[in-house]
C-alpha cells in the first residue's frame, strides 16, 4: 500500500452534523464553536445550510452565523444551497464556496428534494452557474452513490450520469456519498475503478457515514485509489434526515488519528480539535460516537493528567487542565 503524503479533511459537522439534531444550539454557541474549528488547521468548514428552515430547523440561523463568525483567512467557509433563493441568502451571508446536492438514486432524490433527478438537474445547472457568476467555487454532493435506503444497490452508471451533468454545469468537484453508511471496501473499489477512468482524483471527495463502522476501512481503500479529500464530522456528529437509521459522518477525530499514525499530513492540531469536540458535546448534552474522543475521556477517568495526555499527541501543545476537568465533570453528570 502506498499512502499519500497529505490529505485534506473538510469539516462538515456544523452543517451535516447539526442538521439532524433535535436539540437547538443557539447562534452565539454555533459561532463560538465554528471559531474554535477555525483554529484547528482545518482548511474548509461547511458551516451551515440555506435550505428552508421548515425542512432543517436546526440551521435556521444560517445567515446570522455566517455574518458573525470570525473569518480565518486560511479557511474556506462553505454552505449548502438548494436553489437560487438559498444561494442568494448564502451570498448575502458571505460564503466562500457553495455546496449543491442531489442523489444518484431516484427514490432518495424524491424524498430529499421532492423532485425527480430529471427535474433536479436544471435547478442544479442554474445554481451552479449563478454561483460561478458570483466568482464562487462549487462542490456538488451526490448522495446514495453506493446504496439507497429505498432501492438497494445503486447502479454506477447512474452515478456517472449525475456526475457528468454536474461537472458539465461547472461544478469544481464532486463529493461521492455513502449516505446510509452501508458500503464496504469492495463497493468502493467497484465505483472508483470506474470513476477514476473519467475524473481526476483532485476533483473527487469521498463522503462516508459510519453507520456500520466501515468508514475508516473505506477511507483506506479510497486512498489506495488515489483519493486524498474526505468529508468528516467532528466527534462523528450527524445523520441524514432522509436516510432512516443513518449514523453521522466518519469522525474527524478518528480520521485524524489514522492519518497521524500513518504519517500522512493534514495540518490539523489534535489538541485544538479535541477542545472543539468537547465543546459541542457539552452543548448538545450527549456523548458523541467518535472512538478517539471516547478514549480520551476514558483516559481522563483513569486520572491521567491532562498534561500527560497532551504529550501523547503528535503536536505537543499544553491543554488547560481546568477546562478539561470541567468538561469531564459534565460528562460524568450525563452518564449518571
Amino acid at each position: 500500500m502506498r499512502w499519500p503524503k497529505e490529505v485534506e479533511l473538510k469539516e462538515v459537522g456544523p452543517r451535516d452534523g447539526l442538521q439532524n439534531e433535535p436539540g437547538w444550539v443557539n447562534t452565539p454557541e454555533k459561532v463560538a464553536w465554528i471559531n474554535m474549528l477555525s483554529n484547528t488547521g482545518i482548511k474548509e468548514i461547511e458551516y451551515s445550510s440555506f435550505v428552508h428552515p421548515k425542512w432543517i430547523p436546526a440551521l435556521k440561523d444560517a445567515r446570522e452565523v455566517g455574518r458573525q463568525i470570525n473569518r480565518n483567512p486560511d479557511v474556506t467557509y462553505s454552505a449548502l444551497v438548494p436553489n437560487q433563493k438559498g444561494l442568494e441568502h448564502a451570498l448575502e451571508a458571505g460564503i466562500d464556496r457553495a455546496s449543491v446536492f442531489m442523489s444518484a438514486s431516484e427514490t432518495h432524490n424524491l424524498k430529499n428534494i421532492n423532485k425527480s433527478i430529471d427535474e433536479t438537474l436544471p435547478i442544479m445547472k442554474q445554481v451552479i452557474q449563478d454561483a460561478k457568476a458570483a466568482d464562487k467555487k462549487v462542490t456538488a454532493y451526490v448522495s446514495t452513490v453506493f446504496d439507497c435506503p429505498f432501492e438497494g444497490k445503486t447502479d454506477v452508471n447512474q452515478v456517472l450520469r449525475v456526475a457528468e451533468a454536474l461537472f458539465e454545469y461547472g461544478a469544481d468537484d464532486i463529493s461521492l456519498g455513502d449516505t446510509i453508511g452501508s458500503a464496504v471496501p469492495n463497493q468502493i473499489e467497484e465505483v472508483l475503478d470506474v470513476v477514476n477512468q473519467y475524473y481526476a482524483n483532485k476533483d473527487i471527495i469521498m463522503h462516508f457515514h459510519d453507520t456500520r463502522g466501515m468508514a475508516i476501512a473505506n477511507i483506506v481503500t479510497s486512498m489506495n485509489y488515489g483519493m486524498t479529500r474526505f468529508d468528516t464530522s467532528i466527534g462523528g456528529l450527524g445523520g441524514c434526515p432522509y436516510a432512516p437509521g443513518a449514523a453521522g459522518n466518519v469522525a474527524t477525530n478518528d480520521v485524524l488519528y489514522l492519518m497521524d499514525n500513518l504519517g500522512i499530513e493534514t495540518g490539523i492540531d489534535e489538541d485544538e480539535l479535541l477542545k472543539a469536540a468537547f465543546y459541542i458535546q457539552n452543548k448538545l448534552g450527549k456523548s458523541l460516537p467518535s472512538r478517539s474522543l471516547t478514549y480520551e475521556l476514558s483516559q481522563m477517568s483513569e486520572g491521567i493528567d491532562a498534561d500527560v495526555l497532551a504529550q501523547k499527541h503528535r503536536r505537543k501543545r499544553d491543554m488547560m487542565y481546568d477546562f478539561l476537568k470541567y468538561q469531564y465533570d459534565i460528562f460524568k453528570k450525563m452518564a449518571q
